[in-house]
């Protein structure tokens, strides 16, 4: 019978059979005379339970059941429908707006504009790497939105004066032989726009692209992570030659 509303061959069984008795049942009587199994008969009742169409209650040990009155039922299943159709009615449709186009752009003064207009759109993280003389003409903005409880952590190669707590320094070896010109930035783990040098000029990429993001981000906290341990470490790592020039060849 409730099959018609929406419920489960198990679940309207038990409710025939309960509506059918006179007085309260407990579950082993429910599964003779239901056919439900008796593997299924607790979960059965307790989403009814759960659905407001069953009462329970305990006689000793043992625990009984038994069904709302049927009008009471008929209410609250009309009630229910109603308030399905209700929101329904007032629900609106919309496909999720996902951006993956990845966007090129040149010139070492357009990426900072576009720097600048990005961290100004944060609303929860910013996450920044890239060499200090670039990443101080951020610095003023990048402390603003921290005052605004926005999280704002930065991997600075060479020295960066801040206030701010979440702030890795690198101080390049002078034998490093991979430190290219660049920049990450990615806000709200939403956007990303990462720029590098190629042959003397400036070209970047600026994406909402989730798996592009989310690649950058893990490859930001690669980089802080080798920065904290090789500072932390950087006496006992230096002295292995093996591991120095590995970690010269790193590029952070």
């Amino acid at each position: 019978m409730l099959q018609k509303f929406g419920f489960t061959s198990y679940e309207s069984q038990v409710f025939e059979v309960l509506t059918a008795s006179e007085s309260p049942l407990d579950a082993a009587t429910i599964v003779k005379h239901s056919q439900v199994p008796k593997s299924k008969v607790y979960e059965v009742l307790n989403r009814m339970i759960d659905k407001g169409l069953l009462l329970s209650s305990f006689e000793g040990k043992k625990k009984l059941y038994s069904a709302l009155p049927l009008e009471t039922t008929i209410e609250k299943l009309t009630a229910d429908f109603q308030a399905n159709v209700k929101e329904l009615k007032n629900h609106e449709y919309k496909l999720p707006q996902v951006d993956d186009r990845v966007w090129t752009i040149k010139n070492e003064s357009a990426i900072a504009s576009l720097a600048e207009e990005i961290v100004s759109k944060a609303k929860r993280s910013i996450y920044v790497s890239g060499w200090s003389d670039g990443l101080n003409a951020l610095l003023p903005i990048l402390e603003k939105k921290h005052d605004e409880q926005v999280k704002v952590e930065v991997l600075s190669i060479g020295e960066m004066n801040s206030v701010m707590g979440d702030m890795h320094i690198l101080l390049p070896d002078e034998k490093h032989d991979a430190l290219e010109r660049h920049q990450i930035i990615i806000i709200d783990e939403e956007e990303l726009l990462f720029a590098g040098v190629e042959d003397g000029e400036w070209h970047g990429i600026n994406t909402k692209s989730n798996p592009l993001v989310k690649f950058f981000t893990d490859f930001f906290y690669h980089d802080v992570a080798l920065t904290e341990i090789t500072k932390k470490y950087e006496q006992t790592l230096l002295q292995d030659e093996e591991i120095r020039n590995i970690l010269m060849k790193l590029r952070y």
